[in-house]
C-alpha cells in the first residue's frame, strides 16, 4: 500500500478501499461533494469564531478567500483579503 504514517489499522483500510471500489462513479462524486461541504462548514465555523458577528456576505467572502487567489477575489468580488485582515 502507498500509505505511510496512517493510524488506521490495515484491515480497516482494506475494507474502506474495497467499499470505494464497489461505488459507482456517481456515488464517488456524491461522497466528494459531501466531504467538500463538510470542510466548508468547518471553515465557516472557524471564520465565525474568529470574526464574530459578521454579515453572511463577509462570511462567504472569507470562505472564498480560502480557496481563491487574492487576485481573483479582488477581480471578481472587489474584496481584498489582505486589506480585510484575513
Amino acid at each position: 500500500m502507498p500509505f505511510k504514517n496512517i493510524d488506521t489499522p490495515i484491515h480497516i483500510r482494506k475494507k474502506l478501499i474495497a467499499g470505494y471500489r464497489k461505488m459507482t462513479p456517481q456515488q464517488k462524486l456524491q461522497r466528494v461533494n459531501e466531504l467538500t461541504k463538510a470542510v466548508q462548514q468547518l471553515a465557516l465555523a472557524r471564520i465565525r469564531k474568529k470574526y464574530g458577528n459578521i454579515s453572511e456576505r463577509e462570511q462567504q467572502l472569507r470562505l472564498g478567500a480560502l480557496w481563491l487567489t487574492r487576485e481573483t477575489m479582488i477581480r471578481v468580488f472587489h474584496w481584498d483579503p489582505e486589506q480585510q485582515g484575513f
